[in-house]
């Protein structure tokens, strides 16, 4: 297999081992390790969009790159939301929004699971992907909220904009499914 067709696959690989440098990176007390996770967190988000975007115009589409891209997307979103959290970046009653946004992304991979052996696949609509963008834009306010007080507001108003998607397109994939539960 030509080099070309392994760059997909490679860039989402590249996304799950960025996770655990970020994660690490939030124990380090200083603001270059926040401009840094910020600095890796786009480079992860954007090959979130490459990654697809390659495979489906060199048609190297696998079943590798179908299983890992949205377990990377999950494992970033999560674990970033979490130490968001956990760092006091995220904090009161937007604590609700990333609960909600998880809860979604959970019940979805256990959807798409389900539908998995009926041969029923659950596609990503535009507005799911509206979704995800405006999630990693907001998470990317979030990580550097300490810059400012717009930054802060700005970082929390898009998580719940990406919230209220959420919401939508969850129940959007649910009541799609209705009709294969028994």
């Amino acid at each position: 297999m030509e080099f070309k067709n392994k760059i997909p696959n490679i860039l989402t690989i590249s996304r799950i081992l960025v996770i655990p440098v970020v994660m690490g990176l939030f124990f380090v007390d200083s603001l270059w390790a926040l401009w840094t996770i910020l600095g890796l967190y786009i480079y992860a988000s954007l090959t979130d969009f490459l990654d697809g975007y390659l495979a489906r115009k060199w048609n190297v589409v696998s079943d590798l790159g179908r299983f890992l891209d949205p377990i990377a997307d999950k494992l970033l979103v999560a674990s970033l939301f979490i130490f968001l959290i956990a760092s006091g970046q995220i904090e009161g009653v937007h604590v609700i929004a990333v609960a909600l946004i998880l809860i979604r992304e959970m019940f979805v991979s256990g959807l798409r699971e389900f539908m998995g052996p009926k041969n029923v696949v659950i596609h990503v609509t535009k507005l799911a992907k509206w979704k995800t963008t405006l999630q990693m834009v907001a998470t990317c306010f979030l990580i550097i909220n300490f810059v400012s007080p717009a930054i802060y507001l700005t970082g929390n108003v898009l998580l719940w904009v990406a919230t209220v998607l959420t919401v939508i397109t969850g129940t959007e994939y649910f009541k799609k499914s209705l009709k294969y539960m028994n």
